[in-house]
């Protein structure tokens, strides 16, 4: 029985380690970090305020009707490492109404750094 195998049988399972259980094994996808966390929420306005009001996030950038955007809002907010984007819908019907008639204001995407 190799080294590797006889590892895996005295793991138990409530043990989380880092530790190498294969001395080959490679990270398949190594991750910086996340770049930011979109959520799809019923008033992305009142959502900025709160968020900036009770957390200490900042503005950071802006989407809507006056940069051309004729379908949604999005604010991007930060804090330190943090970037929110939250963003509504303008109009009825579509993708991101749907998605906040089933499941309400939540997280949509998160985007990671590679």
């Amino acid at each position: 029985m190799s080294k590797e195998i006889k590892n895996l049988t005295n793991l138990a399972n409530t043990e989380y380690s880092l530790k190498k259980l294969f001395s080959e094994a490679e990270d398949f996808l190594p991750l910086l970090g996340t770049d930011y966390v979109e959520l799809y929420v019923g008033n992305a306005k009142q959502a900025a305020h709160y968020y900036k009001s009770a957390f200490g996030f900042q503005s950071y950038a802006y989407a809507g009707l006056e940069t051309g955007l004729k379908d949604r809002v999005s604010y991007v907010l930060t804090q330190g490492k943090i970037k929110f984007v939250l963003t509504t819908p303008l109009q009825k019907g579509g993708d991101l109404n749907e998605h906040i008639n089933v499941h309400g204001d939540g997280v949509k995407v998160v985007a990671l750094c590679r």
